[in-house]
Protein backbone atom coordinates (compact mmCIF):
# COMPACT_ATOMS: atom_id res chain seq x y z
CA UNK A 1 0.00 0.00 0.00
CA UNK A 2 1.27 3.35 -0.71
CA UNK A 3 1.88 6.24 1.39
CA UNK A 4 -0.86 8.31 -0.64
CA UNK A 5 -3.14 5.28 0.02
CA UNK A 6 -2.67 5.32 4.24
CA UNK A 7 -4.85 6.94 6.08
CA UNK A 8 -3.24 8.71 9.21
CA UNK A 9 -6.27 8.78 11.78
CA UNK A 10 -6.17 4.96 11.18
CA UNK A 11 -2.53 4.59 11.76
CA UNK A 12 -2.93 6.72 14.41
CA UNK A 13 -6.33 4.39 16.13
CA UNK A 14 -3.58 1.67 15.20
CA UNK A 15 -1.03 2.98 17.78
CA UNK A 16 -3.61 3.76 20.27
CA UNK A 17 -4.85 0.39 20.25
CA UNK A 18 -1.10 -1.49 20.37
CA UNK A 19 -1.09 1.30 23.72
CA UNK A 20 -4.09 0.13 25.04
CA UNK A 21 -3.17 -3.64 24.62
CA UNK A 22 0.08 -2.69 26.35
CA UNK A 23 -2.09 -1.31 29.16
CA UNK A 24 -4.38 -4.41 29.17
CA UNK A 25 -1.08 -6.94 29.34
CA UNK A 26 0.11 -4.74 32.41
CA UNK A 27 -2.68 -4.89 34.53
CA UNK A 28 -3.64 -8.84 34.02
CA UNK A 29 -0.21 -10.11 34.09
CA UNK A 30 0.85 -8.07 36.03
CA UNK A 31 -1.55 -9.29 38.48
CA UNK A 32 -2.84 -5.15 38.88
CA UNK A 33 -6.25 -6.54 39.39
CA UNK A 34 -8.32 -7.76 42.14
CA UNK A 35 -9.55 -11.07 41.36
CA UNK A 36 -13.25 -10.55 40.99
CA UNK A 37 -14.23 -13.86 43.19
CA UNK A 38 -12.66 -12.45 46.49
CA UNK A 39 -14.56 -11.12 48.91
CA UNK A 40 -13.61 -8.57 51.15
CA UNK A 41 -13.41 -8.44 54.81
CA UNK A 42 -16.90 -6.54 54.98
CA UNK A 43 -18.50 -8.67 51.97
CA UNK A 44 -18.74 -5.42 49.69
CA UNK A 45 -18.75 -4.98 46.00
CA UNK A 46 -16.31 -2.38 46.62
CA UNK A 47 -12.88 -3.40 45.47
CA UNK A 48 -11.33 -0.22 47.08
CA UNK A 49 -10.12 2.67 45.02
CA UNK A 50 -7.08 1.26 43.42
CA UNK A 51 -8.93 -1.42 42.20
CA UNK A 52 -11.51 0.06 41.06
CA UNK A 53 -9.33 2.80 39.11
CA UNK A 54 -7.39 -0.57 37.57
CA UNK A 55 -10.65 -2.17 35.86
CA UNK A 56 -11.87 1.39 34.84
CA UNK A 57 -8.62 1.06 33.13
CA UNK A 58 -9.08 -2.43 31.72
CA UNK A 59 -13.03 -1.35 30.43
CA UNK A 60 -11.79 1.73 29.11
CA UNK A 61 -8.99 -0.51 26.66
CA UNK A 62 -10.83 -3.73 25.95
CA UNK A 63 -12.09 -2.70 22.84
CA UNK A 64 -8.11 -2.45 21.93
CA UNK A 65 -8.00 -6.06 20.11
CA UNK A 66 -10.96 -5.52 18.45
CA UNK A 67 -10.13 -2.14 17.30
CA UNK A 68 -6.99 -3.90 15.58
CA UNK A 69 -9.23 -6.05 13.98
CA UNK A 70 -11.34 -3.87 12.50
CA UNK A 71 -8.36 -2.31 11.20
CA UNK A 72 -6.96 -4.64 9.37
CA UNK A 73 -10.41 -6.16 8.43
CA UNK A 74 -10.94 -2.74 6.95
CA UNK A 75 -8.17 -2.55 4.65
CA UNK A 76 -7.60 -6.38 3.97
CA UNK A 77 -11.26 -6.64 2.51
CA UNK A 78 -9.95 -4.44 -0.04
CA UNK A 79 -6.84 -5.97 -0.63
CA UNK A 80 -5.44 -9.26 -3.05
CA UNK A 81 -3.87 -11.90 -1.32
CA UNK A 82 -0.19 -11.52 -1.40
CA UNK A 83 2.15 -14.75 -0.66
CA UNK A 84 5.35 -12.21 -0.44
CA UNK A 85 2.84 -10.96 2.05
CA UNK A 86 2.53 -13.99 4.01
CA UNK A 87 5.99 -15.18 4.39
CA UNK A 88 7.44 -12.10 5.59
CA UNK A 89 5.28 -11.92 8.35
CA UNK A 90 5.65 -15.62 8.95
CA UNK A 91 9.45 -14.17 9.15
CA UNK A 92 9.16 -11.36 10.91
CA UNK A 93 6.88 -13.89 13.57
CA UNK A 94 9.72 -16.32 13.47
CA UNK A 95 12.68 -14.16 14.43
CA UNK A 96 10.63 -12.62 17.30
CA UNK A 97 9.39 -15.98 18.91
CA UNK A 98 12.93 -17.61 18.18
CA UNK A 99 15.22 -14.68 19.15
CA UNK A 100 13.31 -13.48 22.02
CA UNK A 101 12.34 -16.45 23.27
CA UNK A 102 15.48 -18.14 23.35
CA UNK A 103 17.37 -15.10 25.00
CA UNK A 104 14.73 -15.39 27.77
CA UNK A 105 15.41 -18.50 28.68
CA UNK A 106 19.47 -18.33 28.52
CA UNK A 107 19.44 -14.90 31.46
CA UNK A 108 16.67 -17.01 32.96
CA UNK A 109 14.03 -14.58 33.37
CA UNK A 110 11.36 -16.74 31.94
CA UNK A 111 8.36 -16.35 34.58
CA UNK A 112 4.77 -18.48 35.04
CA UNK A 113 6.34 -21.11 32.03
CA UNK A 114 8.30 -24.26 31.80
CA UNK A 115 11.62 -24.00 29.90
CA UNK A 116 11.18 -27.60 28.90
CA UNK A 117 10.76 -29.46 25.20
CA UNK A 118 7.09 -27.68 24.32
CA UNK A 119 8.63 -24.23 25.26
CA UNK A 120 11.43 -24.23 22.83
CA UNK A 121 8.73 -25.87 20.30
CA UNK A 122 6.55 -23.44 20.44
CA UNK A 123 9.12 -20.71 20.03
CA UNK A 124 10.07 -23.05 16.59
CA UNK A 125 6.42 -22.87 15.14
CA UNK A 126 5.02 -20.14 16.65
CA UNK A 127 1.54 -19.93 13.96
CA UNK A 128 0.73 -23.75 14.98
CA UNK A 129 1.83 -23.60 18.32
CA UNK A 130 -0.10 -20.38 19.32
CA UNK A 131 2.90 -18.70 20.72
CA UNK A 132 0.58 -15.69 19.80
CA UNK A 133 -3.06 -16.27 19.50
CA UNK A 134 -3.16 -13.02 17.74
CA UNK A 135 -1.02 -13.73 15.04
CA UNK A 136 -2.41 -17.47 14.58
CA UNK A 137 -6.26 -16.16 13.76
CA UNK A 138 -4.55 -13.80 11.62
CA UNK A 139 -2.49 -15.60 9.61
CA UNK A 140 -5.21 -18.44 9.45
CA UNK A 141 -7.57 -15.41 8.31
CA UNK A 142 -5.08 -13.64 5.62
CA UNK A 143 -4.46 -17.37 4.12
CA UNK A 144 -8.55 -17.82 3.64
CA UNK A 145 -8.76 -14.15 2.23
CA UNK A 146 -8.73 -15.69 -1.54
CA UNK A 147 -11.98 -16.86 -0.08
CA UNK A 148 -13.47 -14.61 2.60
CA UNK A 149 -11.51 -11.11 0.03
CA UNK A 150 -13.68 -12.26 -2.60
CA UNK A 151 -17.12 -13.04 -1.27
CA UNK A 152 -17.21 -9.66 0.71
CA UNK A 153 -16.58 -7.90 -1.96
CA UNK A 154 -19.38 -9.10 -4.05
CA UNK A 155 -22.10 -9.42 -2.19
CA UNK A 156 -24.73 -6.88 -2.18
CA UNK A 157 -25.55 -4.36 0.70
CA UNK A 158 -28.13 -7.05 2.49
CA UNK A 159 -26.53 -10.52 1.86
CA UNK A 160 -23.30 -8.57 3.56
CA UNK A 161 -25.68 -7.27 6.31
CA UNK A 162 -27.56 -10.60 6.49
CA UNK A 163 -24.01 -12.60 7.25
CA UNK A 164 -22.64 -10.16 9.37
CA UNK A 165 -26.21 -10.15 11.91
CA UNK A 166 -25.83 -14.28 11.92
CA UNK A 167 -22.20 -14.10 12.29
CA UNK A 168 -22.86 -11.39 15.36
CA UNK A 169 -26.10 -13.22 16.92
CA UNK A 170 -24.08 -16.57 16.94
CA UNK A 171 -20.55 -15.41 18.14
CA UNK A 172 -21.18 -12.83 20.35
CA UNK A 173 -24.84 -12.22 21.07
CA UNK A 174 -25.77 -15.14 22.25
CA UNK A 175 -22.74 -16.05 24.84
CA UNK A 176 -23.47 -12.02 26.12
CA UNK A 177 -27.55 -12.84 26.98
CA UNK A 178 -27.30 -16.76 28.45
CA UNK A 179 -26.27 -17.51 32.14
CA UNK A 180 -23.84 -19.62 31.31
CA UNK A 181 -20.40 -20.56 29.42
CA UNK A 182 -20.85 -22.01 26.02
CA UNK A 183 -18.65 -24.86 25.65
CA UNK A 184 -17.73 -23.76 21.92
CA UNK A 185 -16.84 -20.11 23.42
CA UNK A 186 -13.13 -19.70 23.36
CA UNK A 187 -13.73 -16.31 24.44
CA UNK A 188 -12.27 -14.49 20.65
CA UNK A 189 -9.11 -15.65 20.84
CA UNK A 190 -10.05 -17.52 17.43
CA UNK A 191 -10.11 -17.40 13.93
CA UNK A 192 -13.67 -17.55 14.01
CA UNK A 193 -14.23 -14.33 16.15
CA UNK A 194 -11.56 -12.68 13.87
CA UNK A 195 -13.94 -13.55 10.51
CA UNK A 196 -16.84 -11.89 12.55
CA UNK A 197 -14.97 -8.63 12.89
CA UNK A 198 -13.58 -8.68 9.36
CA UNK A 199 -17.06 -8.92 7.93
CA UNK A 200 -17.70 -6.17 10.05
CA UNK A 201 -15.27 -4.20 9.20
CA UNK A 202 -16.15 -4.96 5.39
CA UNK A 203 -19.42 -3.71 5.96
CA UNK A 204 -18.39 -0.63 7.33
CA UNK A 205 -15.62 0.35 4.46
CA UNK A 206 -18.45 -0.79 1.68
CA UNK A 207 -21.36 1.13 3.16
CA UNK A 208 -21.17 3.13 6.02
CA UNK A 209 -23.08 3.05 9.03
CA UNK A 210 -25.70 6.43 8.63
CA UNK A 211 -26.64 5.44 12.39
CA UNK A 212 -23.07 6.36 13.85
CA UNK A 213 -22.04 8.62 10.77
CA UNK A 214 -21.72 11.74 13.60
CA UNK A 215 -18.96 11.92 15.48
CA UNK A 216 -20.12 12.80 18.81
CA UNK A 217 -22.61 9.47 18.03
CA UNK A 218 -19.65 7.03 17.96
CA UNK A 219 -18.07 7.98 20.82
CA UNK A 220 -21.07 8.07 22.71
CA UNK A 221 -21.29 4.39 21.52
CA UNK A 222 -17.63 3.45 23.08
CA UNK A 223 -18.71 5.51 26.26
CA UNK A 224 -21.45 3.76 26.87
CA UNK A 225 -20.18 0.60 26.22
CA UNK A 226 -17.21 0.72 28.45
CA UNK A 227 -19.38 1.96 31.32
CA UNK A 228 -21.77 -1.21 30.67
CA UNK A 229 -19.08 -2.99 30.07
CA UNK A 230 -17.85 -2.32 34.19
CA UNK A 231 -21.40 -2.03 35.48
CA UNK A 232 -22.02 -5.93 34.06
CA UNK A 233 -19.18 -6.86 35.85
CA UNK A 234 -20.16 -5.32 39.28
CA UNK A 235 -23.27 -6.68 38.51
CA UNK A 236 -22.24 -10.44 38.37
CA UNK A 237 -19.84 -9.89 41.21
CA UNK A 238 -22.45 -8.62 43.21
CA UNK A 239 -24.72 -11.70 42.61
CA UNK A 240 -21.67 -14.03 42.96
CA UNK A 241 -21.15 -12.47 46.43
CA UNK A 242 -24.85 -12.92 47.57
CA UNK A 243 -25.24 -16.39 45.82
CA UNK A 244 -22.00 -18.29 45.30
CA UNK A 245 -23.04 -19.09 41.52
CA UNK A 246 -21.96 -17.58 38.35
CA UNK A 247 -18.36 -17.68 39.09
CA UNK A 248 -17.74 -18.58 34.97
CA UNK A 249 -18.90 -15.65 33.66
CA UNK A 250 -18.32 -13.12 36.34
CA UNK A 251 -15.91 -11.35 33.79
CA UNK A 252 -17.65 -12.33 30.47
CA UNK A 253 -18.07 -8.91 29.77
CA UNK A 254 -14.42 -8.58 29.64
CA UNK A 255 -14.29 -11.16 26.89
CA UNK A 256 -13.05 -9.85 23.13
CA UNK A 257 -16.50 -11.64 21.12
CA UNK A 258 -18.98 -10.29 24.30
CA UNK A 259 -21.27 -7.52 22.47
CA UNK A 260 -19.87 -4.59 24.77
CA UNK A 261 -16.59 -4.78 23.90
CA UNK A 262 -17.15 -5.08 20.33
CA UNK A 263 -19.78 -2.41 20.30
CA UNK A 264 -17.34 0.16 22.08
CA UNK A 265 -14.56 -1.05 19.38
CA UNK A 266 -16.84 -0.27 16.72
CA UNK A 267 -17.80 3.03 17.98
CA UNK A 268 -14.11 4.46 18.79
CA UNK A 269 -13.33 2.83 15.05
CA UNK A 270 -15.68 4.98 13.30
CA UNK A 271 -14.81 7.92 15.50
CA UNK A 272 -11.52 7.94 14.07
CA UNK A 273 -12.76 7.64 10.89
CA UNK A 274 -13.82 11.60 10.98
CA UNK A 275 -10.45 12.33 12.53
CA UNK A 276 -8.42 15.18 10.52
CA UNK A 277 -4.59 14.78 11.64
CA UNK A 278 -1.99 17.53 10.66
CA UNK A 279 0.76 17.15 8.01
CA UNK A 280 3.40 17.38 10.13
CA UNK A 281 2.29 14.83 12.76
CA UNK A 282 0.68 12.11 9.70
CA UNK A 283 4.77 11.72 8.82
CA UNK A 284 5.68 11.23 12.10
CA UNK A 285 2.99 8.36 12.14
CA UNK A 286 3.30 7.11 9.13
CA UNK A 287 6.99 6.29 9.94
CA UNK A 288 5.60 4.46 13.62
CA UNK A 289 2.52 2.69 12.47
CA UNK A 290 3.87 0.26 10.47
CA UNK A 291 6.55 -1.16 13.54
CA UNK A 292 3.37 -1.27 16.15
CA UNK A 293 3.25 -5.01 15.40
CA UNK A 294 6.68 -5.46 16.96
CA UNK A 295 5.36 -3.88 19.92
CA UNK A 296 3.16 -7.19 20.66
CA UNK A 297 5.91 -9.36 19.55
CA UNK A 298 8.02 -8.20 21.76
CA UNK A 299 6.29 -8.15 24.95
CA UNK A 300 4.24 -10.75 24.58
CA UNK A 301 7.15 -13.26 24.02
CA UNK A 302 7.17 -16.12 25.99
CA UNK A 303 10.70 -14.98 27.33
CA UNK A 304 9.39 -12.11 28.44
CA UNK A 305 5.60 -12.24 28.76
CA UNK A 306 5.28 -12.30 32.45
CA UNK A 307 8.29 -10.51 33.11
CA UNK A 308 8.18 -7.02 31.92
CA UNK A 309 5.76 -6.43 34.12
CA UNK A 310 6.98 -6.77 37.72
CA UNK A 311 10.69 -5.06 36.22
CA UNK A 312 8.03 -1.95 35.26
CA UNK A 313 6.40 -1.61 38.87
CA UNK A 314 3.56 -3.27 38.63
CA UNK A 315 4.09 -5.15 41.81
CA UNK A 316 4.87 -1.73 43.71
CA UNK A 317 1.46 -0.43 42.96
CA UNK A 318 -0.43 0.35 46.32
CA UNK A 319 -2.33 3.39 45.30
CA UNK A 320 -4.48 4.89 42.72
CA UNK A 321 -1.63 7.57 41.75
CA UNK A 322 1.11 4.90 41.71
CA UNK A 323 -1.41 2.66 39.69
CA UNK A 324 -1.87 5.55 36.90
CA UNK A 325 1.36 6.94 36.97
CA UNK A 326 3.36 3.30 36.60
CA UNK A 327 0.64 2.63 34.39
CA UNK A 328 1.79 5.15 31.91
CA UNK A 329 5.11 5.26 32.44
CA UNK A 330 5.04 1.52 31.36
CA UNK A 331 3.15 2.00 28.16
CA UNK A 332 5.41 4.61 26.84
CA UNK A 333 8.58 2.40 27.80
CA UNK A 334 7.32 -0.64 26.10
CA UNK A 335 5.66 0.89 23.10
CA UNK A 336 8.93 2.56 22.53
CA UNK A 337 11.34 -0.06 22.90
CA UNK A 338 8.88 -2.55 20.43
CA UNK A 339 9.43 0.75 17.55
CA UNK A 340 12.70 0.79 18.16
CA UNK A 341 13.43 -3.07 18.35
CA UNK A 342 11.12 -3.72 15.17
CA UNK A 343 12.63 -0.84 13.54
CA UNK A 344 16.47 -2.74 13.83
CA UNK A 345 14.93 -6.13 13.11
CA UNK A 346 13.45 -4.80 9.56
CA UNK A 347 16.28 -3.13 9.06
CA UNK A 348 18.43 -6.26 9.32
CA UNK A 349 15.98 -7.95 7.09
CA UNK A 350 15.88 -5.70 4.36
CA UNK A 351 19.70 -5.53 4.30
CA UNK A 352 19.35 -9.44 4.39
CA UNK A 353 17.32 -9.04 1.45
CA UNK A 354 19.05 -6.80 -0.65
CA UNK A 355 22.43 -8.61 -0.44
CA UNK A 356 20.45 -11.85 -1.06
CA UNK A 357 18.90 -10.44 -4.61
CA UNK A 358 22.29 -10.74 -6.00
CA UNK A 359 22.60 -14.22 -5.55
CA UNK A 360 20.98 -16.69 -8.52
CA UNK A 361 18.98 -18.56 -6.68
CA UNK A 362 17.87 -16.36 -4.16
CA UNK A 363 16.79 -13.87 -6.97
CA UNK A 364 14.54 -16.86 -8.79
CA UNK A 365 12.88 -17.62 -5.79
CA UNK A 366 11.54 -14.25 -4.90
CA UNK A 367 10.63 -13.96 -9.00
CA UNK A 368 8.62 -17.18 -8.10
CA UNK A 369 6.73 -15.92 -5.38
CA UNK A 370 5.85 -12.81 -7.66
CA UNK A 371 4.30 -14.61 -10.03
CA UNK A 372 2.32 -16.14 -7.42
CA UNK A 373 1.27 -13.06 -6.24
CA UNK A 374 0.09 -12.25 -9.58
CA UNK A 375 -2.56 -15.05 -9.86
CA UNK A 376 -4.57 -13.11 -7.35
CA UNK A 377 -3.76 -9.80 -7.90
CA UNK A 378 -7.04 -7.88 -9.47
CA UNK A 379 -7.36 -6.11 -12.72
Amino acid sequence: MTEKKRMPNMELLRCLAMMMVVVLHYLGKGTVLPVMTSETVTGSVWLGWTGTIAWMLEALAIVAVNIYMLISGYFLCTSSFKLSRLLSLWIQLWLYSVLFGVLGAELGIVAETSVDTHYFLTLLFPVTMGHYWFMTAYIFLYVCLPLVGTAVKRMTKHQLATAWVLLLVLFSVLKSVLPFRLESDLKGYDFVWYLCVFVAAAYVRRFGLPLLEKRGRALCLYGVSCVLILAGTFTLRFLYLKTGSLSRIITICFEYNHILPFLGALGLFIAFMKVKVPGKIAGVIYKIAPHTLGVYLLHENLGLRYTWENWLGADKIDSVSSLLLRTVLAVMAVFAAGILVDMILKGALHLVHAVGCRIGGYRKVIESIQRVDGYFRES
